[in-house]
């Protein structure tokens, strides 16, 4: 009886938390867009904001209905090298380092899905902008450029 009674726990216990941590994570789209400065002038996107471990931690895992006028900003504590991977995301990425200046520091184009592969900022920054693969090059952004938002920069989103 007690293996029967361990077999129920676990089927009723563990598999649903298991199957919950599949799900997408869905934050909020900020009330102040993300603006893109670049040689082809301001674009403005919508952005959820990754600013708590967890939130960076889960990203846009299993998310499969990222719009490609939409932006995740991932608010890091301190600057630093940051290295991020796809575990567990189907959608292929751009993602942009940014500087605490708001100065794009590095470009990595169309990452690929589910990759364990590190994606790695290469020099330190605090701040990365992810976006469905193509948008970078779209939108075409290039290292220099800025981008704009209050957990950015503050005030100078508004410029």
């Amino acid at each position: 009886m007690p293996r029967f009674l361990t077999f129920f726990l676990l089927l009723f216990l563990v598999f649903p938390a298991r199957a919950q941590t599949a799900e997408p994570m869905r934050l909020p789209v900020d009330e102040h867009p993300l603006v893109f400065e670049t040689a082809k002038g301001k674009v403005s996107l919508g952005v959820e904001i990754a600013d708590t471990d967890a939130e960076r931690m889960r990203g846009l895992m299993y998310r499969t209905d990222f719009p490609d006028d939409r932006a995740m900003l991932f608010v890091f504590d301190q600057t630093r090298t940051v290295m991020m991977w796809m575990k567990n995301t189907p959608l292929p990425l751009d993602m942009v380092f940014v500087g605490r200046d708001g100065a794009i520091a590095t470009i990595r184009e169309n990452t690929e899905p589910f990759s364990e592969a590190i994606v790695s900022s290469v020099v330190p920054v605090d701040f990365v902008v992810e976006l469905r693969a193509g948008v970078a090059k779209r939108l075409g952004l290039a290292v220099g450029d800025h981008v704009r938002h209050p957990a950015i920069c503050g005030e100078c989103a508004a410029q």
